[in-house]
């Protein structure tokens, strides 16, 4: 049984969620939680929001938001 299909946002490229099986934060070394919303990496641990542009996760942590 396959996932239901959510149509491509024009918007943002899609993001692959197979990535977040590979990707860890650059500095706690930790899992990383998806915000599809705002197009997000989230680490908890460093209290960093890592940006997704153009489908492609920005992994610098001189290019992440601080987390509130």
């Amino acid at each position: 049984m396959t996932e239901p299909q959510t149509p491509p946002d024009p918007h943002h490229p899609a993001f692959d969620r197979r990535m977040l099986e590979a990707l860890i934060c650059p500095l706690t070394h930790a899992t990383l939680e998806y915000d599809a919303a705002r197009q997000e990496l989230i680490s908890k641990g460093a209290g960093l929001a890592f940006p997704i542009r153009n489908g492609i996760p920005v992994m610098l942590v001189d290019e992440a938001r601080k987390l509130d």
